[in-house]
């Protein structure tokens, strides 16, 4: 038996749930062709060149897993940063799903949505550096294939469609708009997106309602339909409720994005919405705090975000009307941290009062200045009202039902982003499966690379399996650990020293390899 790599003398965590075995994992032609005592049997035959192998990683005291898929991450322009790369394969990422919260860069037919799907969620996505004008997803798919060391699998952005169709109206779609819309998506599919994605909390998603939504996820068949809600907390009954209505008059499969709040309030509507029929899972991230453009924390809904020029206009006009709605905010300034401030990244890092400060302005007045000289594009990290002891009971709640998967909500833009771009996976890994005990090793398998694979329509990943793609990671159970935090949220992930990505290595020794044999995944 000849290999071009072989892993030997770890225990296999398969992602099938069944328990953890000794064995050996031969790779020939990107894909594992054998699995078991590999290099005992020869050694039995008393042939030790019977086995060969081009590579040999020694994975004894690890665990050999499936590698892990970040279900929800803003990866779309910052893949081919090998930094950000990096970040995700010492987490043990090996995919991610791409296309979030209903807002992307393809399909755009005009210059005019493209230039506002970029522009819009400049601070969240950042700059394509393949890409000026509009692209259809077969385009944007062929960018990222081979091009990476991470596969890629995309969901199409229900916002980036609507204002390809309709620009920044705040209505519904007329029966014309709709059969625009319905086409974008069929043709996205054809071309290889896996599901649909909206942001109902953010423009132009909100403007669309459950009908809309459910027409065109009539469209997706056994694909999901993913979607920021419209509430989360204690507005989640609020979003979860469109959620199941979108379900049963589509009879679409349902995805929850960054699914969060109270464990006694957002579990029972899953339980709820499961007995009603609905095919639904979700995923979350380890952490209290959250992550967004801040016009989209701060901005009442008469400022028109679709409309940047007009928003900045009424920014500057109406000061009085805004400070008058904002002086209840008084308890947000202290829970904004600034992650991405072009022309001021010295604030960069820093709480919106203490930047204020520095700026020598009041907290509203300087987020107003902020948003106008940004152009809307400054982005933040934001402390939620439940951080503390009983938001940590929530979260290991929630990551323990059986249709949790792992997402990061990875933004990886800005001087000082949130710490889960570079942590998530770690943080599941050593402080829920290893400290905790939140999940065994067999289930954190499942969570985060088996029940992503089948839901997002990937069959030959998530999975340690003879024929499977050769997607595996080499864990030290001792030592995994996220080291980001949101002091220092750069630092790199431990415990994670070996990857491959189609039977390539691509990081050994905790090293990138160069290697970029990452897929554009489209589903079967």
């Amino acid at each position: 038996m000849t290999f071009d790599v072989l892993i030997t003398g770890g225990w296999v965590v398969d992602g099938t749930g069944a328990p953890a075995f000794r064995a050996d994992v031969g790779i020939v032609d990107g894909r594992v062709r054998a699995l078991g005592r590999l290099s005992e049997a020869a050694s039995a035959a008393a042939a030790p060149a019977a086995i060969a192998a081009e590579t040999v990683i020694d994975a004894s005291g690890r665990y050999v897993l499936p590698g892990l898929i970040d279900c929800h991450a803003h990866g779309d322009a910052v893949v081919f940063d090998q930094e950000i790369q990096l970040a995700a394969l010492r987490q043990g990422v090996t995919t991610l799903v791409l296309g979030q919260d209903g807002l992307s860069f393809a399909p755009t037919r005009s210059a005019a949505a493209f230039d506002y799907a970029r522009r819009y969620f400049a601070a969240v996505n950042g700059a394509h550096p393949g890409i000026d004008g509009p692209v259809s997803v077969a385009e944007l798919l062929a960018g990222y294939d081979r091009a990476t060391a991470l596969n890629t699998a995309y969901l199409l952005p229900h916002g980036t469609i609507r204002f390809d169709a309709m620009g920044p109206a705040e209505r519904a779609a007329d029966p014309g708009e709709l059969r625009a819309m319905r086409a974008a998506v069929e043709t996205g599919l054809s071309e290889g997106a896996a599901g649909l994605s909206t942001g109902l909390e953010y423009v132009p998603g909100r403007y669309a309602d459950a009908d809309e939504l459910a027409h065109l996820c009539q469209a997706l068949g056994a694909l999901p339909y993913v979607t920021h809600m419209r509430g989360y907390g204690v507005s989640a009954p609020t979003g979860m409720a469109e959620v199941v209505a979108i379900a049963e008059r589509s009879r679409a499969a349902v995805h929850v994005s960054h699914y969060h709040g109270p464990a006694s309030t957002l579990l029972p509507l899953v339980e709820d919405a499961r007995r009603r029929g609905v095919d639904l899972s979700f995923d979350s991230y380890p952490y209290l705090r959250s992550s967004t453009i801040l016009a989209m924390v701060t901005l009442p809904a008469w400022v028109p975000a679709a409309d940047t020029d007009h928003a900045v206009s009424l920014l500057r006009s109406e000061h009085v009307r805004l400070a008058r709605e904002w002086a209840g905010l008084g308890d947000l300034w202290p829970r904004i941290t600034l992650s991405h401030a072009p022309g001021f990244e010295w604030a960069e890092g820093m709480t919106l009062p203490a930047a204020a400060a520095k700026q020598g302005m009041e907290p509203a007045e300087f987020c107003r200045f902020l948003l106008m000289e940004t152009r809307l594009e400054a982005g933040c990290v934001a402390a939620r009202a439940d951080e503390g002891p009983e938001g940590e009971r929530s979260v290991r709640e929630i990551l323990r039902d059986p249709g949790h998967t792992g997402g990061s909500d990875g933004i990886y833009v800005g001087g000082h982003p949130h710490p889960r771009g570079f942590g998530a996976f770690a943080r599941y890994l050593g402080r829920h499966v290893r400290e905790l005990g939140d999940l065994t090793w067999e289930q954190a398998a499942v969570h985060l690379a088996s029940h992503p694979a089948r839901r997002f329509g990937l069959p030959d990943r998530g999975l340690v399996r003879r024929g499977q793609a050769a997607d595996l990671i080499v864990v030290d159970p001792l030592r995994v650990a996220d080291t980001a935090t949101y002091e220092n949220p750069r630092s790199l992930a431990v415990g994670v020293d070996d990857v491959l990505v189609s039977g390539v290595p691509v990081l050994r020794g905790g090293r990138l390899t160069g290697e970029t044999p990452g897929r554009a995944l489209r589903p079967a």
